[in-house]
């Protein structure tokens, strides 16, 4: 059974810091690419970062490039979100998804993503 599970989510002040993980099982972890995305009701469902099967590449949405850092351990099925310097308009619930072969590393669209998780809650304010 494929699980996707997302934690580190909280509430930090601006300027702070947090790191989000996604704990995985039940696919093989190495052969996939993987995003984090972000939901708030404003904006809707938006791309944040994308990493490769191996570790890289990496790709940031230019709203979080300088940032944040996307990073994976394929040993323990991880995937990881370094956030720094977070301000109010990062408030989000923060996804992992298992893009599907083929698919846009942006992409925003739920259906591009074969496996994704339940969602951890991000909140910046003061």
């Amino acid at each position: 059974q494929v699980q996707l599970v997302e934690s580190g989510g909280g509430l930090v002040q601006p300027g702070g810091s947090l790191t989000l993980s996604c704990a995985t099982s039940g696919f093989t972890f190495g052969n996939y690419f993987l995003n984090w995305l972000r939901r708030t009701p404003g904006k809707g469902l938006e791309w944040v970062a994308f990493i490769g099967g191996g570790g890289s590449p990496t790709h940031y949405a230019r709203s979080v490039e300088g940032r944040f850092t996307i990073s994976r351990d394929n040993a323990k099925k991880m995937l990881y979100l370094q956030m720094n310097d977070l301000r109010s308009e990062d408030t989000a619930l923060y996804f992992c998804g298992v893009l599907r072969p083929a698919k846009m590393y942006y992409s925003n669209n739920r259906d591009d993503y074969i496996y994704w998780g339940q969602g951890t809650q991000v909140t910046v304010s003061s």
